[in-house]
Protein backbone atom coordinates (compact mmCIF):
# COMPACT_ATOMS: atom_id res chain seq x y z
CA UNK A 1 0.00 0.00 0.00
CA UNK A 2 1.34 3.55 -0.77
CA UNK A 3 0.29 6.70 -1.23
CA UNK A 4 0.45 8.23 -5.29
CA UNK A 5 1.81 11.94 -4.10
CA UNK A 6 5.33 12.67 -2.84
CA UNK A 7 6.67 15.64 -1.05
CA UNK A 8 7.49 16.88 -5.08
CA UNK A 9 4.00 17.90 -5.45
CA UNK A 10 3.57 20.03 -2.87
CA UNK A 11 5.40 23.20 -2.51
CA UNK A 12 9.01 23.99 -0.64
CA UNK A 13 8.83 24.03 2.87
CA UNK A 14 5.04 22.16 3.20
CA UNK A 15 4.94 20.81 6.29
CA UNK A 16 3.82 17.63 6.97
CA UNK A 17 2.64 16.26 10.72
CA UNK A 18 0.78 14.45 13.04
CA UNK A 19 -1.96 15.54 15.88
CA UNK A 20 -2.90 14.79 19.15
CA UNK A 21 -4.81 16.28 22.19
CA UNK A 22 -3.62 16.64 25.60
CA UNK A 23 -7.00 15.03 27.52
CA UNK A 24 -7.20 11.88 24.72
CA UNK A 25 -3.93 10.62 25.10
CA UNK A 26 -1.95 12.27 28.20
CA UNK A 27 -4.14 10.46 31.08
CA UNK A 28 -5.87 12.90 33.75
CA UNK A 29 -4.17 10.89 36.70
CA UNK A 30 -1.06 11.28 36.66
CA UNK A 31 0.93 14.24 37.12
CA UNK A 32 -1.23 16.72 39.44
CA UNK A 33 -3.74 17.35 37.01
CA UNK A 34 -7.09 18.72 38.30
CA UNK A 35 -10.24 17.38 37.57
CA UNK A 36 -12.18 18.87 34.11
CA UNK A 37 -15.01 18.91 32.76
CA UNK A 38 -14.77 16.05 30.73
CA UNK A 39 -13.96 14.27 34.00
CA UNK A 40 -17.49 15.11 35.06
CA UNK A 41 -19.31 14.23 31.60
CA UNK A 42 -17.68 11.14 31.62
CA UNK A 43 -18.63 9.55 34.82
CA UNK A 44 -21.97 10.63 34.19
CA UNK A 45 -23.89 7.06 32.97
CA UNK A 46 -24.40 7.26 29.60
CA UNK A 47 -22.25 10.37 28.27
CA UNK A 48 -19.16 7.84 26.87
CA UNK A 49 -19.06 4.49 24.99
CA UNK A 50 -18.24 1.78 27.42
CA UNK A 51 -18.19 4.15 30.38
CA UNK A 52 -14.39 5.24 29.17
CA UNK A 53 -12.64 7.82 30.63
CA UNK A 54 -9.40 9.75 30.05
CA UNK A 55 -7.97 9.03 33.29
CA UNK A 56 -5.22 6.74 31.72
CA UNK A 57 -6.17 7.24 28.40
CA UNK A 58 -2.82 6.02 26.16
CA UNK A 59 -0.50 7.14 29.06
CA UNK A 60 1.51 9.57 26.94
CA UNK A 61 2.25 11.53 30.33
CA UNK A 62 4.98 8.75 30.75
CA UNK A 63 5.49 7.33 27.29
CA UNK A 64 5.82 10.68 25.63
CA UNK A 65 9.34 9.82 24.11
CA UNK A 66 8.43 6.89 22.40
CA UNK A 67 4.98 8.64 21.16
CA UNK A 68 8.02 11.27 19.67
CA UNK A 69 9.99 8.59 18.00
CA UNK A 70 7.18 7.23 15.77
CA UNK A 71 6.39 10.81 14.66
CA UNK A 72 10.34 11.58 13.73
CA UNK A 73 10.41 8.25 12.62
CA UNK A 74 7.54 8.32 9.67
CA UNK A 75 9.71 11.67 8.38
CA UNK A 76 7.16 14.36 9.91
CA UNK A 77 8.33 17.97 10.67
CA UNK A 78 5.73 18.97 13.18
CA UNK A 79 3.81 17.65 15.96
CA UNK A 80 0.75 19.33 17.46
CA UNK A 81 -0.22 19.26 20.54
CA UNK A 82 -2.21 20.74 23.13
CA UNK A 83 -1.76 21.51 26.92
CA UNK A 84 -4.07 20.89 29.49
CA UNK A 85 -5.33 23.81 31.30
CA UNK A 86 -6.33 21.57 33.98
CA UNK A 87 -3.30 19.76 34.35
CA UNK A 88 -1.01 23.48 34.31
CA UNK A 89 -4.04 24.89 36.56
CA UNK A 90 -6.15 22.37 38.44
CA UNK A 91 -8.12 24.81 39.78
CA UNK A 92 -8.36 27.23 37.21
CA UNK A 93 -5.91 29.60 39.27
CA UNK A 94 -3.29 28.17 40.89
CA UNK A 95 0.18 26.72 38.69
CA UNK A 96 0.93 23.16 38.60
CA UNK A 97 4.74 22.96 38.73
CA UNK A 98 4.14 19.10 37.75
CA UNK A 99 2.14 20.39 34.71
CA UNK A 100 4.10 22.98 33.25
CA UNK A 101 7.59 20.80 33.74
CA UNK A 102 5.66 18.37 31.74
CA UNK A 103 4.96 20.56 29.23
CA UNK A 104 8.36 21.92 29.33
CA UNK A 105 9.91 18.70 28.59
CA UNK A 106 7.94 17.34 25.92
CA UNK A 107 8.67 20.62 23.86
CA UNK A 108 12.55 19.95 24.19
CA UNK A 109 12.11 16.49 23.08
CA UNK A 110 10.39 17.57 19.88
CA UNK A 111 13.00 19.85 19.49
CA UNK A 112 15.60 16.68 19.68
CA UNK A 113 14.43 14.89 17.07
CA UNK A 114 14.11 17.76 14.79
CA UNK A 115 9.93 18.36 14.81
CA UNK A 116 8.21 21.60 14.86
CA UNK A 117 6.43 22.36 17.89
CA UNK A 118 2.55 23.31 16.55
CA UNK A 119 1.16 24.37 20.26
CA UNK A 120 -2.93 24.53 20.58
CA UNK A 121 -3.54 25.93 24.38
CA UNK A 122 -7.14 24.88 24.79
CA UNK A 123 -8.21 21.67 23.85
CA UNK A 124 -11.46 21.28 25.70
CA UNK A 125 -10.31 20.03 29.35
CA UNK A 126 -11.58 23.23 31.43
CA UNK A 127 -10.62 22.67 34.92
CA UNK A 128 -13.95 21.92 36.83
CA UNK A 129 -13.68 24.64 39.29
CA UNK A 130 -14.23 27.00 36.46
CA UNK A 131 -17.06 24.79 34.99
CA UNK A 132 -18.73 25.30 38.74
CA UNK A 133 -18.95 28.77 38.04
CA UNK A 134 -20.25 28.65 34.50
CA UNK A 135 -17.85 27.54 32.13
CA UNK A 136 -17.85 29.03 28.99
CA UNK A 137 -21.28 30.70 29.57
CA UNK A 138 -19.49 33.17 31.63
CA UNK A 139 -17.66 36.08 30.39
CA UNK A 140 -14.86 35.48 33.30
CA UNK A 141 -13.83 31.97 31.75
CA UNK A 142 -12.53 34.34 28.94
CA UNK A 143 -10.18 36.34 31.23
CA UNK A 144 -9.41 33.32 33.05
CA UNK A 145 -7.94 31.68 29.58
CA UNK A 146 -5.86 34.55 28.84
CA UNK A 147 -3.90 34.24 32.02
CA UNK A 148 -3.73 30.37 31.47
CA UNK A 149 -2.47 31.72 27.69
CA UNK A 150 0.16 33.89 29.64
CA UNK A 151 1.39 31.07 31.86
CA UNK A 152 2.39 28.27 29.13
CA UNK A 153 3.79 30.54 26.53
CA UNK A 154 5.84 32.29 29.82
CA UNK A 155 7.06 29.21 30.14
CA UNK A 156 7.14 27.04 26.34
CA UNK A 157 6.43 29.77 23.97
CA UNK A 158 10.21 30.62 23.54
CA UNK A 159 10.36 27.14 21.62
CA UNK A 160 7.20 26.55 19.90
CA UNK A 161 6.83 27.01 16.34
CA UNK A 162 3.05 28.02 16.12
CA UNK A 163 0.24 28.90 18.51
CA UNK A 164 -3.73 28.27 18.48
CA UNK A 165 -5.61 29.62 21.32
CA UNK A 166 -8.93 27.59 20.78
CA UNK A 167 -9.15 24.30 18.98
CA UNK A 168 -12.96 24.10 17.14
CA UNK A 169 -14.76 26.89 19.29
CA UNK A 170 -17.86 25.26 17.17
CA UNK A 171 -17.51 21.80 19.48
CA UNK A 172 -16.80 23.96 22.57
CA UNK A 173 -19.87 25.92 22.25
CA UNK A 174 -22.80 24.94 19.94
CA UNK A 175 -22.00 20.99 20.05
CA UNK A 176 -21.48 20.96 23.84
CA UNK A 177 -24.33 23.85 24.93
CA UNK A 178 -26.61 23.30 22.59
CA UNK A 179 -27.33 20.04 21.25
CA UNK A 180 -25.05 18.07 24.70
CA UNK A 181 -22.71 15.65 22.85
CA UNK A 182 -19.47 16.98 24.70
CA UNK A 183 -18.90 18.55 27.92
CA UNK A 184 -20.46 20.18 30.23
CA UNK A 185 -23.47 18.42 28.52
CA UNK A 186 -25.93 20.80 27.92
CA UNK A 187 -29.15 21.51 25.63
CA UNK A 188 -29.41 25.21 26.43
CA UNK A 189 -30.06 28.06 24.07
CA UNK A 190 -28.95 30.62 26.12
CA UNK A 191 -26.14 28.76 27.62
CA UNK A 192 -25.31 28.06 23.65
CA UNK A 193 -25.13 31.75 22.62
CA UNK A 194 -23.21 32.92 25.24
CA UNK A 195 -20.56 30.03 25.10
CA UNK A 196 -20.20 30.63 21.15
CA UNK A 197 -19.61 34.49 22.19
CA UNK A 198 -16.90 33.80 25.09
CA UNK A 199 -15.21 31.11 23.57
CA UNK A 200 -14.28 33.72 20.54
CA UNK A 201 -13.57 36.62 23.24
CA UNK A 202 -11.06 34.11 25.02
CA UNK A 203 -9.46 33.66 21.93
CA UNK A 204 -9.17 37.85 21.02
CA UNK A 205 -7.67 38.14 25.04
CA UNK A 206 -5.42 35.72 24.71
CA UNK A 207 -4.12 37.28 21.43
CA UNK A 208 -3.81 40.15 23.23
CA UNK A 209 -1.98 38.87 26.00
CA UNK A 210 0.37 37.39 24.19
CA UNK A 211 0.95 39.84 21.56
CA UNK A 212 1.83 41.94 24.51
CA UNK A 213 4.70 39.75 25.70
CA UNK A 214 5.76 39.32 22.52
CA UNK A 215 4.83 35.80 21.30
CA UNK A 216 3.87 35.63 17.07
CA UNK A 217 2.84 33.35 15.00
CA UNK A 218 -0.70 33.10 16.44
CA UNK A 219 -3.79 31.62 15.48
CA UNK A 220 -7.05 29.76 15.87
CA UNK A 221 -8.57 26.35 14.76
CA UNK A 222 -11.44 26.26 12.95
CA UNK A 223 -13.83 23.04 12.47
CA UNK A 224 -15.34 23.50 8.69
CA UNK A 225 -18.12 21.21 7.51
CA UNK A 226 -19.15 21.93 3.68
CA UNK A 227 -23.15 21.94 4.30
CA UNK A 228 -25.12 20.98 1.23
CA UNK A 229 -28.76 20.90 0.96
CA UNK A 230 -30.32 17.39 0.33
CA UNK A 231 -32.53 18.87 -2.25
CA UNK A 232 -33.25 21.84 -4.70
CA UNK A 233 -36.21 22.67 -2.56
CA UNK A 234 -36.02 26.05 -1.37
CA UNK A 235 -36.22 25.35 2.41
CA UNK A 236 -33.82 22.77 2.53
CA UNK A 237 -31.29 25.10 0.90
CA UNK A 238 -32.44 27.35 3.52
CA UNK A 239 -31.69 25.00 5.99
CA UNK A 240 -27.90 24.41 4.60
CA UNK A 241 -27.46 27.96 4.67
CA UNK A 242 -28.54 27.94 8.43
CA UNK A 243 -26.27 25.82 9.33
CA UNK A 244 -23.38 26.83 7.03
CA UNK A 245 -24.04 30.28 9.15
CA UNK A 246 -23.81 28.44 12.60
CA UNK A 247 -20.89 26.09 11.65
CA UNK A 248 -19.22 28.16 9.31
CA UNK A 249 -19.99 31.86 9.03
CA UNK A 250 -20.38 32.48 12.59
CA UNK A 251 -16.68 32.00 13.30
CA UNK A 252 -15.06 33.34 10.16
CA UNK A 253 -16.60 36.57 9.50
CA UNK A 254 -16.04 37.37 13.70
CA UNK A 255 -12.28 36.29 13.69
CA UNK A 256 -12.06 38.12 9.81
CA UNK A 257 -14.35 40.98 11.30
CA UNK A 258 -17.60 41.45 9.89
CA UNK A 259 -18.70 40.62 12.68
CA UNK A 260 -21.48 38.06 13.36
CA UNK A 261 -23.68 36.72 10.31
CA UNK A 262 -27.24 38.62 10.98
CA UNK A 263 -29.13 35.46 9.94
CA UNK A 264 -27.81 33.24 12.87
CA UNK A 265 -27.29 36.11 15.28
CA UNK A 266 -31.22 37.15 14.64
CA UNK A 267 -31.89 34.35 16.21
CA UNK A 268 -29.27 34.35 19.01
CA UNK A 269 -29.19 37.77 20.15
CA UNK A 270 -31.94 37.48 22.45
CA UNK A 271 -29.66 35.36 24.32
CA UNK A 272 -26.59 36.79 23.70
CA UNK A 273 -24.59 38.71 26.79
CA UNK A 274 -25.07 42.07 27.51
CA UNK A 275 -22.48 44.20 25.22
CA UNK A 276 -21.02 41.29 23.37
CA UNK A 277 -20.88 43.98 20.10
CA UNK A 278 -18.26 45.62 21.93
CA UNK A 279 -16.10 42.64 21.99
CA UNK A 280 -15.98 42.14 18.52
CA UNK A 281 -12.85 44.43 17.65
CA UNK A 282 -10.81 42.32 19.95
CA UNK A 283 -12.10 39.20 18.34
CA UNK A 284 -10.90 40.06 15.08
CA UNK A 285 -7.39 41.34 16.14
CA UNK A 286 -5.01 40.54 12.84
CA UNK A 287 -3.87 36.39 12.92
CA UNK A 288 -0.34 34.94 11.50
CA UNK A 289 -2.57 31.81 10.62
CA UNK A 290 -5.44 29.87 10.77
CA UNK A 291 -5.75 26.51 11.44
CA UNK A 292 -8.81 24.31 9.68
CA UNK A 293 -10.16 20.94 10.53
CA UNK A 294 -12.09 18.89 8.08
CA UNK A 295 -13.65 15.84 7.98
CA UNK A 296 -16.64 15.73 6.31
CA UNK A 297 -20.17 16.76 4.87
CA UNK A 298 -23.03 17.08 6.04
CA UNK A 299 -26.07 16.91 3.79
CA UNK A 300 -29.41 19.21 5.54
CA UNK A 301 -33.20 18.80 4.93
CA UNK A 302 -35.58 21.84 6.68
CA UNK A 303 -37.15 20.43 9.52
CA UNK A 304 -40.49 22.71 9.36
CA UNK A 305 -42.02 21.23 12.77
CA UNK A 306 -39.07 21.82 14.53
CA UNK A 307 -38.01 25.32 16.82
CA UNK A 308 -34.89 26.98 15.08
CA UNK A 309 -32.39 26.17 13.77
CA UNK A 310 -35.50 23.92 12.07
CA UNK A 311 -32.87 21.55 10.06
CA UNK A 312 -31.76 17.98 10.42
CA UNK A 313 -29.45 16.39 9.13
CA UNK A 314 -30.04 13.59 5.84
CA UNK A 315 -27.56 10.49 5.48
CA UNK A 316 -25.46 10.91 2.24
CA UNK A 317 -25.13 8.08 0.07
CA UNK A 318 -21.43 8.35 0.10
CA UNK A 319 -18.96 5.65 1.79
CA UNK A 320 -18.48 6.37 5.22
CA UNK A 321 -15.90 6.10 7.76
CA UNK A 322 -16.26 4.40 11.58
CA UNK A 323 -17.78 7.39 12.37
CA UNK A 324 -20.44 7.22 9.99
CA UNK A 325 -19.25 10.20 8.47
CA UNK A 326 -19.04 10.29 4.26
CA UNK A 327 -15.56 10.28 2.74
CA UNK A 328 -16.07 13.63 0.62
CA UNK A 329 -12.54 15.03 0.19
CA UNK A 330 -14.12 17.51 -2.67
CA UNK A 331 -14.91 19.49 0.77
CA UNK A 332 -11.95 20.33 1.68
CA UNK A 333 -10.46 21.83 -1.40
CA UNK A 334 -13.83 23.70 -1.75
CA UNK A 335 -13.37 24.65 1.99
CA UNK A 336 -9.97 25.86 1.41
CA UNK A 337 -10.75 27.80 -1.27
CA UNK A 338 -13.90 29.56 0.22
CA UNK A 339 -11.95 30.68 3.26
CA UNK A 340 -8.89 31.97 1.14
CA UNK A 341 -11.83 33.54 -1.39
CA UNK A 342 -13.91 35.18 1.24
CA UNK A 343 -12.35 35.61 4.62
CA UNK A 344 -8.65 34.91 4.70
CA UNK A 345 -7.05 36.38 1.39
CA UNK A 346 -2.98 35.40 1.24
CA UNK A 347 -2.76 34.50 5.20
CA UNK A 348 -1.54 31.48 5.52
CA UNK A 349 -3.78 27.96 5.83
CA UNK A 350 -2.83 24.84 7.90
CA UNK A 351 -4.91 21.50 7.82
CA UNK A 352 -4.51 21.05 11.12
CA UNK A 353 -6.71 17.91 11.36
CA UNK A 354 -8.19 15.92 8.67
CA UNK A 355 -8.49 11.96 9.39
CA UNK A 356 -10.67 8.77 9.67
CA UNK A 357 -11.55 6.20 12.05
CA UNK A 358 -12.01 2.87 11.24
CA UNK A 359 -12.52 -0.53 12.97
CA UNK A 360 -8.63 -1.43 12.93
CA UNK A 361 -7.04 -4.48 14.09
CA UNK A 362 -4.17 -6.01 14.73
CA UNK A 363 -3.53 -9.20 13.10
CA UNK A 364 -0.18 -10.99 12.55
CA UNK A 365 1.71 -8.24 14.56
CA UNK A 366 0.33 -5.67 11.65
CA UNK A 367 -2.40 -3.54 11.09
CA UNK A 368 -4.03 -3.68 7.47
CA UNK A 369 -5.97 -0.26 6.99
CA UNK A 370 -5.94 0.23 3.19
CA UNK A 371 -8.93 2.47 3.42
CA UNK A 372 -7.23 5.03 5.70
CA UNK A 373 -4.13 5.19 3.18
CA UNK A 374 -6.99 5.74 0.19
CA UNK A 375 -8.44 8.38 2.64
CA UNK A 376 -5.04 10.62 3.08
CA UNK A 377 -4.16 10.12 -0.76
CA UNK A 378 -7.75 11.70 -1.40
CA UNK A 379 -7.58 14.35 1.14
CA UNK A 380 -4.09 15.49 0.09
CA UNK A 381 -4.71 15.55 -3.22
CA UNK A 382 -8.00 17.87 -2.45
CA UNK A 383 -5.40 19.77 -0.78
CA UNK A 384 -2.88 20.12 -3.14
CA UNK A 385 -6.49 21.16 -6.03
CA UNK A 386 -6.58 24.39 -3.30
CA UNK A 387 -3.10 25.07 -3.71
CA UNK A 388 -3.60 24.82 -7.34
CA UNK A 389 -5.95 27.06 -6.87
CA UNK A 390 -4.19 29.84 -5.38
CA UNK A 391 -4.97 29.03 -1.70
CA UNK A 392 -1.39 29.56 0.34
CA UNK A 393 -1.62 26.68 2.10
CA UNK A 394 1.33 25.92 4.11
CA UNK A 395 0.86 22.07 6.25
CA UNK A 396 -1.65 19.48 6.34
CA UNK A 397 -1.63 17.53 9.99
CA UNK A 398 -3.08 13.99 10.24
CA UNK A 399 -5.48 13.27 12.80
CA UNK A 400 -4.16 11.16 14.85
CA UNK A 401 -0.86 9.92 16.06
CA UNK A 402 -2.34 7.77 18.08
CA UNK A 403 -5.32 5.92 18.27
CA UNK A 404 -6.85 7.26 22.01
CA UNK A 405 -10.08 8.40 24.02
CA UNK A 406 -12.42 9.26 21.46
CA UNK A 407 -14.66 11.48 23.58
CA UNK A 408 -18.18 10.86 23.87
CA UNK A 409 -17.07 7.49 21.52
CA UNK A 410 -14.90 6.11 24.44
CA UNK A 411 -11.98 3.97 23.03
CA UNK A 412 -13.78 2.17 20.05
CA UNK A 413 -13.37 4.81 17.55
CA UNK A 414 -9.71 4.23 16.28
CA UNK A 415 -8.28 7.39 14.12
CA UNK A 416 -4.72 6.82 14.49
CA UNK A 417 -2.04 5.94 12.09
CA UNK A 418 -0.96 3.76 15.38
CA UNK A 419 -2.91 1.31 17.12
CA UNK A 420 -2.58 1.28 20.80
CA UNK A 421 -3.72 -1.73 22.73
CA UNK A 422 -5.00 0.02 25.59
CA UNK A 423 -4.79 -3.32 27.82
CA UNK A 424 -0.91 -3.25 27.26
CA UNK A 425 -0.34 0.06 25.82
CA UNK A 426 1.53 -1.42 22.94
CA UNK A 427 2.04 0.60 19.76
CA UNK A 428 1.68 -1.01 16.41
CA UNK A 429 2.27 1.29 13.29
CA UNK A 430 -0.51 0.71 10.59
CA UNK A 431 0.19 0.15 6.93
CA UNK A 432 -1.36 4.14 7.02
CA UNK A 433 1.89 5.09 9.37
CA UNK A 434 4.47 3.00 6.54
CA UNK A 435 2.70 5.24 4.14
CA UNK A 436 2.98 8.23 5.15
CA UNK A 437 6.72 7.16 5.95
CA UNK A 438 7.80 6.33 2.88
CA UNK A 439 6.18 9.06 1.23
CA UNK A 440 7.63 11.41 3.32
CA UNK A 441 11.55 10.30 3.24
CA UNK A 442 11.13 10.31 -1.08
Amino acid sequence: MSLTLTRRDFPAGFLFGAATAAYQIEGSRFGGCGPSHWDSFAATPGNVLNGDDGSVACDHYHRYEGDLDLVRDAGFDAYRFSTSWARVMPDGRAVNPEGLDFYDRLVDAMLARGLKPYLTLYHWDLPSALADQGGWANRDTAARFAEFAGIVMGRIGDRVAATATINEPWCVAWLSHFLGHHAPGLRDIRAAARAMHHVLLAHGLGVEAMRAAGHGNLGIVLNLTRMQPASDDPADIAAARTEDGIANRWFLDAVFGGGYPQDILQALEPHMPRGFAQDMGLISAPLDWLGINYYTRNVIAADPEALWPATRAVEGPLPKTQMGWEIHPEGLSDLLIRVARDHAGDLPLVVTENGMAWDDRVVDGAVNDAQRVAYIDRHLAAARDAIAAGVNLRGFFYWSLLDNFEWAFGYERRFGLVHVDYATQRRTPKASWHALAAMLKE
